[in-house]
């Protein structure tokens, strides 16, 4: 069934051409949705004295027993061909309800139905979204609790730098996740309008009340701008750009564990549940979900580039090519919210060896600035006493030596100062800690602060 079909010869047809532009394989995901906003849009119709109301009843029964249908029969689409789901459902409710389907799209365009359609599933989306980073927060949380007196190297360039908290380490993340929760709900305010009763780009005839139509639709407000709002697909790309960056903080936590996880490091295991093995090498164990991880990232950042590539040189308004949009959205959404899970998973069963990760801060020399710091505090200006540190250094580098197996007089020929406060302050990385004891920092303390400000975080997430 078409909708524009009268213009057209009767011979116009070519069945490439009609699988080429169909999107019924893509937008039937849509189909709850836009059955919803054909409900309310019937009744608006009738509220405004265009139909009357048996046809209302009529439309709204056939309706209603679509939705019946298609939420009963899960493969509801197996089998079935039309242009878009919008079609689709008129043709479907003409068996319903007769001829009176044909009024359905009065005063209406499917510009403004897929507008509408669009943005109560990223309305949906976003919840779910929500839903399972805030599930992620919750397994970052409770290993940061569960291990919050192990002691980490912290690394700058992949390099030993300074003594961190485990849990600080995992907190950073936190943050991250916490900053794109913000994002959605940013997104999710500006996309929180009604497009219906735009038309196809200029707005209808017919008296519909809009702001009732909204409230109806859950929608917070109206669109100011029936032109802008028909052709309107920043809010697609905005979610694709929140996926995107979430994408990429999971991939940039993905790569933390993967190189924590090797044997070189040997601080955290992954669980059998979420490895996998070699075909040909009995002893491997393959952290795949974090390498998926890791390579949907850059799927769904394709999403994002080829959604903004897709905008950018449409003439106002509406244009065939958004009908490209659903593809990249649904696959971001889906793509996202199932690498979110997985790593909220993968976090919640992951094995830590604190003595391990101790140990390594022996190595590379990480109490280095704290060393330089005392010195500072002694009057050494911070250029000599980084000389000097860094002298040592070397020295130790230079003969496969740490800060616990150089002698008092050796470190002096470096340090002229030194003594037992700077030997202790080199070999103690709970010292080092302790030390930075500010907002924010690694200290003990704070990481206990910023521990109980995460949980009041989330208790007031999931209220």
């Amino acid at each position: 069934m078409k909708l524009w079909g009268g213009r057209f010869g009767r011979r116009r047809s070519d069945p490439d051409f009609d699988k080429f532009s169909e999107s019924f394989s893509v937008d039937q995901r849509l189909i709850l949705f836009d059955l919803a906003v054909n409900r309310a849009y019937v009744r608006e119709l009738g509220r405004a004295r265009v139909l009357q109301a048996g046809e209302v009843r009529q439309l709204t029964r056939g309706l209603e027993a679509i939705a019946r249908h298609v939420k009963r029969h899960p493969r509801w689409a197996m089998g079935e061909a039309a242009e878009d789901v919008h079609s689709w459902v008129e043709a479907r409710l003409e068996k319903e309800a007769g001829p009176v389907a044909g009024k359905l799209r009065t005063g209406r365009s499917r510009n403004d139905l897929v507008a509408t359609d669009t943005r109560l599933y990223l309305k949906s989306a976003i919840s779910n979204l929500k839903s399972a980073l805030i599930e992620l927060l919750e397994s970052l949380l409770a290993q940061a609790q569960r291990h919050k007196q192990a002691v980490l190297p912290g690394y700058t360039h992949l390099q030993p730098a300074q003594p961190i908290l485990f849990a600080h380490h995992l907190l950073a993340y936190f943050e991250m996740f916490l900053r794109d929760l913000g994002r959605l709900e940013g997104c999710l305010a500006r996309a929180d309008e009604l497009p219906m009763g735009a038309g196809a780009l200029a707005g209808t005839t017919f008296p519909i009340d809009r702001r009732r139509l909204a409230r109806e639709l859950g929608f917070t407000r109206v669109a100011r701008n029936s032109l802008d709002v028909t052709s309107d697909r920043d809010f697609v790309c905005e979610l694709l750009f929140v996926c995107a960056m979430m994408m990429t903080h999971l991939s940039r936590l993905a790569e933390d564990l993967i190189i924590y996880s090797t044997p070189g490091f040997g601080f955290v295991e992954l669980a059998d549940a979420y490895s996998t093995g070699s075909s040909q090498m009995p002893q491997k164990k393959n952290p795949d979900s974090l390498e998926l991880i890791r390579g949907r990232a850059a799927r769904v950042l394709g999403r994002l580039t080829s959604s903004l590539a897709l905008l950018k040189g449409l003439p106002l308004a509406y244009s065939r090519d958004l009908q490209e949009d659903k593809a990249a959205l649904f696959d971001g959404i889906d793509t996202t919210r199932a690498s979110v899970k997985i790593a909220a998973r993968v976090v919640d069963t992951l094995r830590i060896d604190a003595a391990r990760m101790k140990g390594a801060t022996a190595v590379g020399f990480l109490t280095a600035t704290d060393v330089a710091d005392e010195l500072v505090r002694r009057g050494v200006p911070f250029s000599a006493a980084h000389e000097q540190v860094g002298r040592l250094v070397r020295y130790c580098d230079t003969h496969h030596m740490t800060f616990a197996d150089v002698s008092d007089a050796q470190a002096r020929e470096h340090i002229p100062s030194w003594d037992g406060k700077l030997r202790h302050l080199a070999v103690s990385s709970e010292s080092a800690l302790a030390r930075r004891n500010v907002i924010g920092g690694t200290a003990p303390r704070q990481v206990a602060r910023q521990l109980r400000a995460a949980q009041r975080t989330l208790k007031a997430l999931k209220r």
